[in-house]
């Protein structure tokens, strides 16, 4: 067996999302690429919306998304270390995933030594200047009363439900999340800048939200990484101790 000696990063697969034309040809093609890449993976850092809606309720969890979920667990088994940040379509991960598979949730940012490199990771939808009603409904997202109340509602209302937001949302978004809009319109380049400024132990800073790939200087000695999608791009990075490659599957 070869020597797991690389280490991968992915964001935005939306796993499930009601846009998605073929949801499990979509599966199918993200469980591949973890077979492929598990002979030679050390790490796996997900950078969140990995599932487009995700809920815990206490004894039960979605359907779906079992092949993803096997090939993980299997990957966990083998020695795979497993990250996953949440994002903001897969904010309520709680315990199932952790004790069930065995990967390390995330919620927020983490820097963390990779192999000789220290490398900032978020999902990045709380980077910048954030709308009230954006910041609102974050807080409200995580707030427990709230969930406690969410969690009161079937499952049956509030899948459909958050599903029909999601697409409505991604419609709304459609063209602004395509394509780099330069750095005066977007916020994660001045903030990654700031950032690398006042760290400059940081090598790399990885993000994910925007649905672009971008790899650029941030700082001296910095780099910023935006890892696309697995909607359009089918993108990824990938570390091997010495550089930071931004691919495409």
């Amino acid at each position: 067996m070869a020597e797991r000696d690389l280490t991968y990063f992915i964001s935005d697969l939306h796993l499930g999302a009601g846009y998605i034309a073929d949801p499990r040809e979509h599966e199918k093609q993200v469980v591949e690429w973890l077979r492929s890449i598990e002979p030679r993976c050390r790490r796996l850092y997900m950078l969140g919306d990995v599932i487009d809606y995700w809920y815990e309720y206490r004894y039960v969890v979605p359907k779906g998304f079992v092949r993803f979920f096997g090939q993980l667990a299997s990957m966990a088994d083998n020695g795979v270390e497993i990250t996953w940040f949440t994002g903001n379509h897969d904010i309520w991960i709680f315990d199932y995933l952790p004790r069930e598979i065995g990967i390390r949730v995330v919620d927020g940012c983490l820097v963390e030594n990779i192999g000789g490199a220290n490398v900032y990771m978020a999902h990045g939808d709380a980077i910048g200047s954030l709308k009230p009603g954006f910041k609102f409904m974050r807080w409200l997202f995580r707030n427990r009363f709230a969930q406690v109340l969410f969690s009161a509602i079937h499952p049956g209302l509030t899948i459909p439900l958050a599903h029909m937001w999601s697409s409505s949302s991604r419609k709304g978004a459609t063209g602004k999340y395509d394509r780099y809009l330069g750095d005066d319109c977007e916020p994660m380049v001045p903030w990654a800048k700031q950032y690398a400024s006042e760290h400059q132990d940081v090598d790399y800073i990885l993000l994910g939200h925007r649905h672009i790939m971008l790899d650029r200087a941030v700082g001296e000695h910095c780099r910023l990484v935006v890892l696309g999608d697995w909607i359009r791009h089918y993108s990824y990075a990938v570390w091997d101790g010495v550089d930071m490659d931004l691919r495409v599957k």
